[in-house]
């Protein structure tokens, strides 16, 4: 893929912090400008992770242990570290993965990731269970994930322990951060539903809808790109691989063809 499509475009970064650097170091190689406009903050969860620490002590007890995140991943290894247990403890049951970064987090680790689905949503990841009815399932999410997963599995019989693993909070940009905005951008992007929420939430109803009117508005997956439209916003793209690197091959795509119009 040439670089053409991105070069000299103003992309916002919505990300949290310690997550956006893969998607900024991709942006710049591609010749766009990223403007890091972190809208989420990640925190342990309200129990001080009592509730996983309990549900890790008891590994043994569950068929499937599942996935929803690359945070969740970097929150479960530092627990289990923090027990004394090796990542290695989580191949007492089978483990599910959301998608390909989720996996290969776990992959690195020495996690053996038994199911990935073919798209990157919770919709998909129940459908791609074997026979779950009996089944113990230990769901390790952020604490405002969707229920899909969870009350799908309990409607196909299986008995389900659900644990928030970490917190999503409303970030602060900086000053400077804000300001850059009233220069205009030429890209959003949006790799989850709480960025767009809290990204709403920061610059207010207004200037959101000002500032999608007037850019290409991308987003890295169907259920982002519902929440995006619900408040408001026009969703100019949606990834075919609910991935960073999927949402950027988007974004250039839809650019080159634009601009062959």
């Amino acid at each position: 893929m040439g670089t053409e499509p991105l070069r000299g475009k103003r992309v916002l970064v919505t990300r949290a912090r310690a997550q956006a650097d893969e998607m900024v170091r991709r942006l710049r190689a591609l010749g766009a400008e990223p403007l890091l406009f972190p809208t989420i903050e990640i925190r342990p969860p309200a129990d001080g992770y009592a509730a996983l620490d309990a549900a890790l002590g008891r590994l043994a007890d569950f068929d499937w242990v599942v996935f929803t995140s690359v945070n969740g991943v970097e929150h479960v290894l530092r627990r289990l570290e923090h027990l004394g247990l090796e990542p290695s403890a989580l191949n007492r049951a089978q483990v599910a993965a959301i998608g390909p970064a989720t996996a290969n987090a776990l992959r690195a680790r020495g996690v053996r990731v038994s199911l990935l689905p073919r798209e990157y949503v919770a919709e998909a990841l129940l459908e791609a269970f074997p026979a779950p009815a009996g089944r113990r399932f230990l769901l390790l999410r952020a604490d405002i994930a969707r229920p899909a997963l969870r009350e799908g599995l309990r409607a196909a019989g299986a008995d389900v322990e659900e644990v928030a693993v970490y917190r999503t909070a409303l970030a602060r940009p900086e000053p400077s951060a804000l300001a850059r905005l009233d220069g205009g951008v030429n890209v959003l992007t949006f790799t989850a539903s709480s960025a767009v929420r809290n990204f709403v939430a920061i610059v207010g109803d207004e200037q959101a809808r000002r500032l999608a009117a007037q850019a290409v508005v991308a987003v890295i997956g169907p259920v982002t790109a519902q929440t995006a439209r619900e408040l408001g916003l026009r969703v100019d793209v949606v990834a075919g691989e609910h991935t960073v690197p999927g949402l950027i091959e988007a974004l250039c795509a839809h650019l080159a063809a634009r601009s062959r119009v």
